[in-house]
C-alpha cells in the first residue's frame, strides 16, 4: 500500500476505535459484572471473534452473507439471541446474594462468550465490508491479503482501546466492593445493558449495499 493511503487508513481506524460503540459498551458491561479478568479475558475473546469476520470478509464469506436476507437474518437472530440469554444470565447472577458480589467471573467461560458474541454479529461483517476496501490498492495485486492484513490492524486498535475501557472500568468497581448491595445493583445493570444490545441487535437491518 502507498505511504499515504495507509496514513488515511490508520487515522481513520483509530477515529473508529475511539467512538464508543456496541463493542466497547458489552467489554465494560462484562467488566463491571465480573471483573477485571473477565473484562479482559471478554476483550480478547471478541478480538479473536472479530478475526472471524476479517478472515471471513478476504474469502468473501462474508459478502455472501450480506447478500442473502435468510442468512443475514439467521446470524442476526442467533447472536442477538445469545446476548439476551447471556444479558439474563448475568442478571440473575448478579441478584444472588449468598456469595461476594466483588468476586470475578471465569475468565475462560468471559472469552468463550466474547468470542461469540462478536463472531455471531453480522454487523461487524457488514463493518468490515463497508470499510476496509475503500484503502485497498487494486493495482499492488492480493487483495485478500491486503484485506486481512487492514482487518488485523482495525482489530487490533479496538483490542486497545477495549483494553482502556477495561482500566477505567475495573477501577470504577474497585471503588464500589465495600458496597456489595451496590455491586448487585450494578452487576444487574450489566446484565440487563447486555440484554438490551441483544435487542439492538435484532432489530438491526440488513445494510441496503449487501
Amino acid at each position: 500500500m502507498g505511504g499515504t493511503n495507509f496514513s488515511l487508513f490508520l487515522l481513520a481506524a483509530l477515529v473508529i476505535a475511539a467512538i464508543p460503540g456496541p463493542g466497547i459498551f458489552y467489554v465494560a458491561a462484562r467488566t463491571l459484572s465480573g471483573g477485571r479478568k473477565a473484562g479482559i479475558a471478554s476483550t480478547f475473546g471478541t478480538a479473536l471473534g472479530g478475526l472471524v469476520h476479517v478472515i471471513a470478509g478476504a474469502l468473501g464469506v462474508s459478502a455472501i452473507i450480506l447478500a442473502s436476507a435468510q442468512l443475514f437474518t439467521a446470524l442476526k437472530f442467533a447472536g442477538a439471541l445469545y446476548l439476551v440469554w447471556l444479558g439474563i444470565k448475568t442478571f440473575r447472577e448478579g441478584g444472588r446474594t449468598p456469595h461476594d458480589q466483588s468476586a470475578p467471573t471465569g475468565a475462560k467461560r468471559a472469552f468463550r462468550e466474547g468470542v461469540l458474541v462478536e463472531a455471531l454479529n453480522p454487523k461487524t461483517a457488514a463493518f468490515f465490508l463497508a470499510f476496509i476496501p475503500q484503502f485497498i490498492e487494486p493495482a499492488a495485486g492480493h487483495a485478500a491479503l491486503q484485506f486481512m492484513a487492514l482487518g488485523l490492524i482495525s482489530v487490533a486498535l479496538n483490542t486497545f482501546a477495549d483494553v482502556i475501557v477495561v482500566a477505567m472500568a475495573s477501577t470504577a468497581r474497585a471503588n464500589l466492593v465495600r458496597r456489595p448491595r451496590l455491586v448487585q445493583r450494578l452487576r444487574q445493570g450489566s446484565g440487563l445493558f447486555i440484554a438490551g444490545l441483544g435487542i439492538s441487535l435484532a432489530l438491526a437491518r440488513r445494510p441496503a449495499t449487501a
